[in-house]
Formats: structure tokens, C-alpha cells, sequence
């Protein structure tokens, strides 16, 4: 379970709303939205702690490795690569589901797959045109 849905669950058991909650983390309706959504996660560990706080749990329970390789394609190439990062993630959690796999093992081949993502990506942009300065046309 990634970050986002575990602050959902976290949430929804306490009975509050997403504006509730962003009021007592101390952050906006629309911050907290994006928690929730995966879409963006705290910039600070302060922001776990306070949740962790306020949820009565502990702080490392909220990111999964699976979380530090989608925050790490967010800081690296944006949104594009948090979606590809994130599909991964996803696809890869489904085909060991049910499966006899530990949390350790999952983690070392979801670590080598990024891998190969971030090098493909590095490969790739010899090949891509270069825009910049040219006509919208061109």
C-alpha cells in the first residue's frame, strides 16, 4: 500500500474529512488532496512525523520503498516520470501478488527495473530533438 492510500485508510478510520485533516497537519485542502492522490508527498520529515502524530502511528510505517523510488522519479524528471515510476510500481505489485516473494526480494527487482528505467531514459535523449529556439511549424 503506497503512501497516499494509507493516509486515505488512516483517515477514513478516524471518521474526518480531507479538510479536517489538512487543518490539523497545517497544510492546505488541496496539499492534502495530492497526498492522498499520490501525486505529490511531503518535502520535509517533519510533515511524516506530524502525520504519524496525528494518526497515532509511527512515521516509517507511511513510505514503502515503493514510495522512495516514486519520490526519487518525481525530483529527477517531474510528473511524467512519477506516472512512469508509478505504473511500474503498480504493474510490478500486481504481478507478485499472492505470490511467495518477500517485501526484500519484491524491493531488489522493483529497484533493478527503475534502474533500467532511469537508464533508458539517460540513453534516449541523444535521440530526442532538441526544440528549443526552433518554430512552433518547423
Amino acid at each position: 500500500m503506497l503512501f497516499g492510500e494509507k493516509l486515505k485508510q488512516l483517515r477514513t478510520e478516524k471518521k474526518w474529512n480531507q479538510e479536517e485533516t489538512a487543518v490539523k497537519l497545517g497544510v492546505s485542502k488541496r496539499t492534502y488532496q495530492h497526498y492522498e492522490a499520490g501525486t505529490k508527498y511531503p518535502r520535509n520529515s517533519g510533515t511524516y512525523h506530524k502525520i504519524g502524530e496525528i494518526f497515532g502511528v509511527n512515521p516509517e510505517y507511511l513510505i514503502t520503498q515503493e514510495d522512495h523510488h516514486i519520490m526519487f522519479a518525481i525530483e529527477k524528471g517531474g510528473a511524467t516520470s512519477r506516472r512512469d515510476v508509478q505504473a511500474l510500481v503498480t504493474e510490478i505489485g500486481a504481478l507478485f501478488a499472492g505470490g511467495e516473494i518477500t517485501e526484500d526480494d519484491k524491493d531488489k527487482v522493483l529497484k533493478v527495473i527503475t534502474d533500467l528505467y532511469w537508464h533508458a531514459k539517460e540513453k534516449n535523449k541523444k535521440y530526442t530533438r532538441k526544440t528549443k529556439g526552433l518554430a512552433k511549424n518547423e
